[in-house]
């Protein structure tokens, strides 16, 4: 057994006597999630939380949230994509974590509601993740952020987002993007790590619950070999942002996010990668289990994003 931290214990023991997600279809699952009661969990302070909808393709709106930290700015601007395997989760799911991320960094937080599969499967959410990062570039003076230092980032789903977005406006000459931040991120679809195997079941989320996933998100095989739906199979990762990538020890994709490091490394990017011990996937968007490591994870976070600001001031 992997050495679980109390709190990833009491957690698991509550996700294992739900249904299996993987034996529902996802607006069943969604509505069971929207009839849990609400946790009440600390919040942290900002000067203000605003909801907006932006455009997106073929006349289509998402929403976001802007989270504004206190103080004068312009502050750094950081987009987040929230996870749920693409089918599950909403800027409700990251609310907690993306107000901490605001107030511990000192960036304006742009939470952002893309387009959920199956009902819209790949590319439309990493569309509509590359949509948002136009918007906030083209209007960041409007936020109190500064549009020469952007940083993507996300958990799960919305750390594959994170990444694939990342290569998009490079690959599309679009937004520069200082840092991307990518939280146990899925970034391959290949299902067949050591980490898949050591932890296909009982450890939150499944082997089988993560197929389910990739089944509803992508359309045929050939997406599967897809760089903007498995950057793991990229063959180019050169001139990337720097990066900062969060795995959780016992989680089944922790060794393709380890892995997406390494091959950022070996292009030449700018790369931190820290394993977070005893703890499961889906931590970081959990404060009612798991504050204190959340905590911990952002202060971490702050700190690389500090000494990026020190990087870029220095070159």
């Amino acid at each position: 057994m992997p050495n679980l931290e109390p709190e990833a214990k009491a957690y698991l023991k509550l996700f294992n006597e739900m249904p299996a997600i993987q034996s529902m279809d996802p607006q069943t699952v969604r509505e069971m999630f929207a009839q849990a009661p609400p946790v009440e969990v600390e919040l942290a302070p900002l000067a203000k939380v605003e909801n907006r909808l932006i455009p997106v393709s073929e006349g289509e709106e998402i929403k976001i949230r802007i989270y504004t930290p206190e103080g004068q700015g312009p502050f750094p601007l950081f987009v987040y994509y929230h996870g749920g395997g693409w089918v599950l989760g909403d800027i409700e799911t990251s609310d907690a974590s993306c107000r901490m991320i605001a107030n511990r960094t000192g960036c304006v937080v742009v939470s952002v509601d893309y387009r959920l599969a199956p009902e819209y499967k790949f590319p439309i959410p990493v569309q509509d993740g590359y949509a948002a990062l136009k918007w906030v570039n083209e209007n960041a003076a409007s936020l109190n952020g500064s549009a020469s230092n952007i940083i993507v980032g996300g958990d799960s789903s919305g750390g594959n987002l994170a990444a694939v977005v990342s290569m998009m406006s490079r690959d599309l000459n679009g937004p520069k993007i200082t840092a991307q931040v990518l939280i146990y991120p899925v970034t391959n679809l290949g299902y067949d790590t050591a980490s898949y195997e050591a932890f296909q079941k009982g450890f939150g989320l499944d082997r089988e619950l993560m197929i389910w996933f990739g089944n509803h998100y992508i359309r045929t095989e050939a997406d599967l070999k897809d760089k903007y739906a498995a950057p793991l199979l990229a063959e180019d990762l050169s001139n990337l942002p720097r990066a900062f990538v969060v795995t959780a020890e016992v989680d089944v994709l922790r060794d393709e996010g380890i892995a997406y490091g390494q091959r950022l490394k070996e292009a030449g990017v700018k790369v931190e990668t820290i394993c977070e011990k005893g703890l499961v996937h889906g931590y970081f968007t959990d404060m009612a289990f798991f504050s204190d490591r959340i905590k911990g994870t952002i202060s971490k976070i702050a700190q690389f994003l500090n000494r990026a600001d020190q990087k870029i001031e220095n070159a």
